[in-house]
């Protein structure tokens, strides 16, 4: 058979098509679906660059989403690690220990 010559992975090149209606008849010739031509395939390489460019688009997006919550946490970071040592500085000065120096005991049992 001259269509079905194989494929180098060793499938054959042009399958045959089963096509049976609902109630399990063939379809004949004339109601077969018509062959894939030239702009079917130009579409169907054209949805698949949409397709990874929007793939892309989205990965990038997440990538400026992460950015994004990153530009608004490290601020607060700052601000509440600032806040925590003027606090402790606060209270080690009315402690009076704001000249000497601090021990750190570890008992241990």
């Amino acid at each position: 058979m001259p269509d079905m010559e194989n494929h180098p992975s060793g499938h054959p090149r042009n399958p045959p098509v089963l096509d049976m209606t609902l109630d399990g008849q063939f379809r004949t010739a004339s109601e077969a679906p018509a062959r894939r031509g030239w702009l079917d395939r130009a579409l169907a390489k054209v949805s698949g660059v949409a397709l990874l460019l929007a793939l892309g688009a989205g990965g990038l997006m997440l990538a400026a989403l992460a950015v994004l919550a990153v530009s608004i946490l490290l601020p607060v970071v700052l601000v509440a690690g600032v806040i925590g040592a003027g606090t402790l500085y606060w209270k080690l000065r009315r402690a009076g220990l704001g000249g000497q120096r601090m021990r750190f005991v570890v008992v241990r049992r």
